[in-house]
């Protein structure tokens, strides 16, 4: 490349424009970061507990303390709070059994069992990264 011609894209930009649904503009406006889904995914998965509870949730349901036994230095409310916020975006049911005490139950919902797709692609990136 000449220093005269700064236009021509790196290679891998085309993979880069897929990945973000096209060229990004010059400049970012706060309020349109803010509002896309990606930025609220990405900031979803990067809480610390958020991909251990899905994981676990990946092998098979569980109720709520075999969960809190299972992730170590969690708080109970962290828990709680995790679980609502996956609840909320649509990625784990919560069923309640009508027992005394009612017992609770936490599973991967459809969403969340296709989101498992792009996470185990990325762990694979990430292997395969540490090793070159």
């Amino acid at each position: 490349m000449s220093d005269g011609n700064t236009d021509v894209p790196h290679p891998d930009a085309h993979m880069v424009a897929a990945a973000v649904g096209g060229r990004l503009p010059g400049r970012v406006p706060t309020e349109e970061y803010e509002a896309c889904p990606v930025t609220h995914v990405v900031r979803m998965l990067g809480d610390k507990w958020t991909l251990l509870v899905l994981m676990l949730l990946a092998e098979r349901a569980h109720r709520f303390n075999e969960l809190h036994r299972r992730v170590d230095g969690i708080s109970q409310r962290m828990l709680t709070r995790t679980l609502r916020a996956l609840e909320d975006d649509g990625l784990v049911a919560r069923t309640v059994f009508p027992t005394v005490p009612p017992g609770v139950e936490y599973e991967l919902t459809e969403r969340g069992r296709e989101l498992l797709v792009p996470l185990s692609a990325l762990a694979d990136w990430v292997v395969r990264d540490r090793a070159a």
